[in-house]
């Protein structure tokens, strides 16, 4: 009896987490959702790119954020050069000498800190009164930035996050699965803003009020989610704008070591909780107990239920079951070393490579000594653990 309670609470939260939840999310948005009306307006904004080593694409970067469609006179491009050891800082310097009217300003720093370190640094100098972040290896749809801007003639909105699209699918190995995911991402999270709640802005592309700035601390892994939640904690809206498009190439965003920076730096998200419990905010504690927490357990629960199914194969209903499981994992090893064809038979794959993240982040917090490694510690991990998913 232990052994089937054990398998179906497990089974009530993998279904949960990612059937039931979005299904619940997406009625309480159409039930009790709401946007607030965009007013305009084109407040001062600086885009803000921290780089570490960009050198092959800092300037396709640089040269499409001129061509964004937002008032020049109003937009600024600043470069937080992260102790880059190879020639994104000249580069970035010869544009800037090449555009000469000063919208594209360099901050080089010689030590390589971390990427809040150099934000923490950078943003000290900048005036403009919204700072938008992205990542050297996005490239920004025209009317993006002005997307992003318009929600903050509302005194009330203190961040605002846009979307992913993923590019060139067809030319990564897990392009058309990386963008099913990020459009189911997508999905949750505007849902979620709908109804006041906030699980995380893209990383690729999200503003704010540069007076909120919480400066955090070193080591912060995933700013796309602290920030934010920062500034939600001072009292302000964290808006989501799908309009507000970042593109990025699928093989930009494949690699088995990415998602176990994911899985820490969701480990660090969930030290935040704590803010929601008190003053009680229930339904950002919802969403976040949902989206964040439930997908942690999810790894635990897969393989819970593997063996306790196997436990229980005398039974004719969990030997289905069992060999329904197998043949998933079977389906995922094959697609791990063959391209498999329709593209929804690598969907196994896809999922338990971003689950079995779990057990690799596990390894190494065990080996590094702590809950939570540093980004600097997981980028060194990345360089180890490369081309996982290939």
């Amino acid at each position: 009896m232990i052994t089937k309670l054990l398998f179906w609470a497990c089974a009530w939260l993998v279904a949960y987490v990612y059937f039931v939840y979005p299904l619940l999310v997406w009625v309480l948005s159409a039930l009790l959702g709401s946007r607030s009306a965009l007013m305009g307006g084109t407040p001062s904004v600086c885009l803000l790119i921290a780089a570490h080593n960009e050198a092959a694409v800092v300037g396709a970067k640089i040269h499409n954020a001129l061509s964004l469609d937002y008032p020049a006179e109003k937009l600024t491009i600043a470069v937080a050069s992260d102790g880059s050891s190879d020639e994104t800082a000249a580069i970035v310097r010869a544009l800037a000498d090449e555009e000469a009217t000063g919208r594209i300003r360099l901050f080089d720093f010689a030590q390589n800190r971390g990427k809040i370190g150099a934000l923490n640094e950078a943003i000290q100098a900048i005036d403009s009164e919204i700072v938008a972040f992205s990542d050297a290896s996005t490239l920004l749809a025209a009317d993006s930035i002005r997307r992003l801007a318009e929600h903050f003639a509302d005194s009330h909105v203190g961040a605002v996050s846009g979307v992913y699209r993923v590019l060139k699918k067809d030319e990564a190995g897990l392009g058309r699965q990386e963008d099913f995911y990020w459009k189911y991402e997508t999905f949750l999270k505007v849902c979620e803003a709908n109804i006041g709640a906030f699980t995380g802005a893209h990383g690729s592309l999200y503003a704010i009020r540069r007076i909120l700035y919480p400066f955090p601390a070193a080591g912060t892994i995933n700013d796309d989610f602290i920030i934010p939640m920062r500034i939600e904690q001072k009292g302000y809206r964290i808006a989501y704008e799908p309009a507000a498009v970042a593109y990025e190439e699928a093989q930009e965003m494949e690699g088995f070591a990415r998602r176990v920076r994911i899985m820490a730096g969701n480990i660090e998200q969930l030290r935040e909780m704590r803010e929601l419990i008190w003053p009680l905010r229930p339904v950002s504690l919802l969403c976040l107990l949902s989206h964040k927490l439930g997908r942690l357990l999810v790894p635990a629960a897969l393989l819970l239920m593997l063996l306790a199914s196997g436990l229980l194969w005398a039974e004719p209903l969990y030997r289905w079951f069992f060999l329904a499981q197998l043949g998933f994992y079977l389906v995922a090893l094959l697609g791990a070393f063959v391209r498999l064809r329709p593209a929804f038979l690598r969907l196994p794959y896809y999922f338990c490579m971003i689950n079995s993240a779990f057990f690799a982040w596990i390894y190494h917090a065990v080996r590094l000594g702590r809950l939570v490694p540093s980004r600097v510690e997981l980028d060194g991990i990345g360089n180890q653990t490369s081309g996982g998913s290939s």
